[in-house]
């Protein structure tokens, strides 16, 4: 079986390659998660979860677009 991450982690990294990021994340037990929600990241490079208090900081800092 399957190892997961309960949900009391309160800080969590994640990279350009897991966005869209949603909480709970797929690593996350998902029983005693709360509902889905997605969450923006990608211009200030952290995002906190209305939730669970979880705050999610983007590897690299914000993603900006050189247009």
């Amino acid at each position: 079986m399957a190892e997961t991450k309960e949900n009391t982690q309160r800080y969590v990294e994640v990279s350009a390659e897991q966005l869209p990021l949603h909480c709970p994340t797929p690593e996350m037990a998902l029983w005693n998660a709360h509902p889905r929600v997605y969450l923006p990241i990608e211009k200030k490079g952290e995002a906190l979860c209305p939730y669970c208090g979880t705050m999610y900081k983007l590897k690299g800092g914000p993603i900006t677009s050189h247009h």
